[in-house]
């Protein structure tokens, strides 16, 4: 599950960005929990962010709708 979730996020935040070369996504699995770090170039940090968050939320929505079967918590966070 890591590795499909992990390519999700990469292949959608790479459609966003300027600078796709650089983007990298590192899950950290925890006892309960998988947590995304997504690391983007500096000035596409505000792409992948949104308008008041909106475009990370919708990020966040659908990783967890597609982690709903699953028995862990997903969360993706910027780095």
């Amino acid at each position: 599950m890591p590795e499909t979730l992990r390519a999700l996020i990469s292949t959608v935040v790479k459609a966003i960005v300027e600078h796709p070369d650089e983007v990298m996504v590192k899950p950290i699995e925890g006892e309960g929990t998988i947590v995304f770090e997504v690391q983007v170039n500096p000035d596409d940090a505000g792409k992948v962010i949104g308008k008041k968050g909106r475009t990370i939320n919708a990020l966040r929505t659908v990783i967890r709708a597609n982690t709903a079967l699953g028995n862990k918590k997903v969360m993706m966070e910027l780095v």
